[in-house]
């Protein structure tokens, strides 16, 4: 009897959370997934809805050049930049897990720009500039992307004009690398030191190892993160036809679920490419 209502009150603990997942999150998605089958148009009091099956999503891969476009910039872009991020954060929770005076202090600057660079302060710094390095650009190779007019050149120029942002956008995986390094049994590292290995060896077969899970687990975030940062052209496709008349919220739907679909495919690929390359490389 003891054990029946103590289950019951820790359903009565958690059916907050329950109630808001399935009223904020469950039902919007599941709502967006029926209005992509539908052509929709606004009426004085509600929106209407015309069933058309697949059109939308027919349409978004067979005429919509513009989304096609945007997509394969942000995949390119993607396999470029989480990596850079990741490494980021990885290189430096090393610095900061050296007992330094004062990395308190450092953790916290590192960490700022997660809380203060929401989206329109970076649509104000990206459009002042500060988010690149000016001896990058100064170079005639970034100018030559500039004068070309294809998707590898533009994910070239979108990495080079804002990598200091990358760098912003590592805060949170740097205190997941943290907290890892912070676990690492120091007897193992001790006992490693003793035995003669170089600071370079016990990071390949103490340290990256120890890591890995977090690699994996940082590259999922990372991924869910850039795919919704400013930078992504594609949000602004799909909020564009969102309030498009001759579109309207049944084609965004359409485009917001392949979107979805481009994003889960390029974290299976990170975390295969990851599995595959990372155990042969810590083997």
């Amino acid at each position: 009897m003891h054990k029946f209502f103590g289950q019951r009150i820790g359903y009565i603990f958690v059916m907050p959370w329950i109630i808001g997942f399935a009223v904020f999150t469950a039902y919007p998605i599941f709502f967006s997934l029926l209005l992509s089958f539908h052509q929709t148009s606004f009426g004085a009091e509600r929106i209407y809805r015309e069933f058309t099956g697949i059109s939308n999503f027919h349409n978004a891969i067979s005429t919509d050049i513009g989304f096609l476009r945007d997509v394969g910039g942000f995949s390119i872009v993607s396999f470029v930049a989480i990596p850079i991020i990741v490494i980021l954060a990885l290189v430096m929770a090393l610095l900061l897990n050296y007992p330094l005076k004062g990395r308190g202090i450092f953790r916290t600057i590192f960490f700022l720009p997660v809380i203060i660079t929401s989206g329109p302060v970076i649509d104000k710094l990206i459009d002042m500039g500060v988010t690149t390095i000016p001896a990058l650009t100064n170079y005639s190779f970034y100018w030559f992307l500039l004068t070309s007019d294809n998707i590898f050149a533009s994910a070239a120029l979108l990495v080079l004009g804002n990598i200091i942002l990358f760098l912003w956008l590592s805060g949170v995986q740097l205190l997941v690398f943290l907290a890892g390094l912070q676990k690492i049994d120091k007897q193992t590292m001790e006992a490693a030191r003793v035995d003669g290995a170089s600071p370079w060896e016990i990071f390949w077969k103490i340290t990256l190892p120890s890591l890995s899970t977090l690699i994996l687990v940082n590259i999922v975030y990372t991924t869910v993160m850039f795919a919704q940062t400013t930078l992504n052209p594609v949000i602004q496709h799909i909020t564009g036809n969102m309030y498009d008349v001759t579109t309207g919220f049944g084609y965004s739907s359409a485009l917001a679920w392949l979107y979805f679909l481009v994003i889960t495919m390029i974290m299976l690929a990170l975390v295969g490419i990851f599995a595959l390359f990372g155990k042969k490389s810590l083997a």
